[in-house]
């Protein structure tokens, strides 16, 4: 497994980094043994970087995978918290949760624009107080936009930026893959850690996960990359990419196998709450019901959530 440093942080990962969010209880929901065994046959497997965040709501799947490496893994977890106070708490929920004297990377979650970090200013300084405290190593933003990456690559306190970048630009909410690959290229300029998410468009391309993982594996520039991961076959099938190992086949036909998509249930009452949530546009009501465009779809699960009555999944 190929290791990288993360700008001028000092924190080494693998070019491989487990994302988590798909084994928690917004998209797979795996059990407590079956999550965790995952994550520990990944670290086997030379991955030592797992992305997560408060509202995956999986820390304690991640505190039982890593309970044999412990401070060995790179842990990196976000929040949506605007106050100083707010993000304190998420802070020490993830410390308590995963079972860490600090977490290596700690972000603001899904910021769109200099607007969204100054309105979350207060909960940033925060985690500039965390890291001077020794709770986290390492700040920064996530974000799906091109004008957050910009913005976040002029703030000199921002060590990290995690965005969104896949070879048909899915999910990119104001330009195209090479917009976001410039801005990408210039905050490594700017000193900052680049490690990107949705390789493959929410499972949008995974009839072309090949040539859309290659895409991202030749920008230089980031250093590690998320790919959701929910069972064996797909740890093995990306470690053995990523390592350029040959794929076993049965590897390969497993994975295959695994067509996943969001499903909204016939007893769906119509509130529009998941619409609301969907910055993807990809939920609508028709004739009182939410109904999704797989097209526009990531596959994030972010909308489960909003539903009272538990109608939606990915399955």
């Amino acid at each position: 497994m190929e290791y990288r440093e993360l700008g001028n942080t000092g924190i080494n990962v693998s070019r491989l980094c487990f994302g988590s969010l798909t084994i928690g209880p917004l998209q797979a929901n795996l059990s407590l043994g079956e999550g965790s065994r995952i994550i520990k046959h990944a670290l086997e497997q030379g991955i030592n970087f797992i992305d997560t965040a408060e509202y995956y709501n999986n820390y304690r799947i991640i505190k039982e995978g890593i309970s044999d490496y412990k401070n060995k893994v790179v842990i990196a977890s976000k929040s949506y918290a605007y106050s100083s106070q707010d993000m304190r708490k998420s802070i020490e929920k993830a410390l308590v949760g995963i079972d860490r004297d600090y977490i290596d990377i700690f972000l603001l979650h899904e910021q769109e624009s200099e607007l969204t970090i100054r309105g979350h200013w207060e909960a940033a300084e925060a985690l500039f107080r965390a890291r001077e405290e020794g709770l986290v190593r390492a700040v920064g933003i996530s974000t799906h936009s091109v004008a957050a990456v910009k913005a976040a690559s002029e703030i000199w306190r921002f060590d990290i930026i995690h965005p969104l970048l896949n070879i048909k630009g899915i999910g990119i909410m104001d330009g195209s893959p090479d917009d976001m690959k410039e801005a990408i290229q210039d905050a490594v300029g700017a000193g900052k850690g680049i490690y990107s998410m949705k390789a493959l468009g929410g499972g949008n391309l995974i009839s072309q996960k090949e040539r859309a993982i290659n895409y991202i594996l030749s920008i230089n520039e980031i250093s590690s990359i998320a790919v959701g991961m929910q069972s064996i076959s797909e740890v093995d099938y990306n470690t053995a990419f990523f390592q350029g190992r040959e794929i076993p086949a049965e590897v390969e036909e497993a994975v295959a196998r695994q067509n996943r998509y969001l499903h909204i249930e016939d007893w769906c009452q119509g509130c529009g709450s998941c619409v609301l949530r969907c910055k993807q546009g990809a939920l609508t009501l028709v004739a009182g019901k939410a109904v999704v465009d797989h097209f526009l779809c990531r596959l994030c699960g972010y909308c489960a959530p909003e539903c009272r009555d538990m109608c939606i999944k990915i399955i």
